[in-house]
């Protein structure tokens, strides 16, 4: 695949995945030899990522990703981009505050055969729950 085609599968997994909830798609869009290596997920595997993103949704449930860039290289798209939602369900143990957050996110993930094959990721966790209020600004 070309470094443009990489970077569509992406948009359209940030798009169908994260932006419209719909954790079937995953399926169809990762390898099923996936390996995240972000530490986010509490399963290996396409499993975990789903377990990961169904917790997201709830604690989220109007949660919204607006890609800022994106650069491919090889086998790898790297995607910046920042997370909107309301915490109105349980994230990681903290009862909903009603609060909402606005956080920057860098993905990169490996691309092989069209499908997405491994995923690292940082994010701004400690600004996400000072906005929460759980840690002092």
């Amino acid at each position: 695949m070309s470094l443009e085609e990489n970077k569509a599968l992406v948009r359209h997994f940030v798009e169908v995945v994260q932006n419209q909830h719909n954790l079937d798609a995953i399926d169809e869009l990762y390898s099923p030899d996936f390996v995240d290596h972000s530490g986010t997920a509490s399963l290996p595997g396409i499993e975990g990522t789903k377990v990961f993103f169904s917790m997201m949704f709830v604690a989220f449930p109007d949660m919204h990703f607006t890609i800022r860039l994106q650069l491919a290289e090889g086998d790898q798209v790297m995607t910046y981009k920042t997370f909107h939602g309301t915490h109105q369900g349980n994230f990681l143990g903290i009862p909903p505050t009603g609060k909402q957050v606005a956080v920057d996110a860098i993905d990169i993930v490996t691309v092989k055969d069209g499908k997405i094959t491994e995923h690292w990721t940082v994010s701004d966790m400690l600004g996400m729950l000072q906005q929460l209020g759980v840690i002092p600004a």
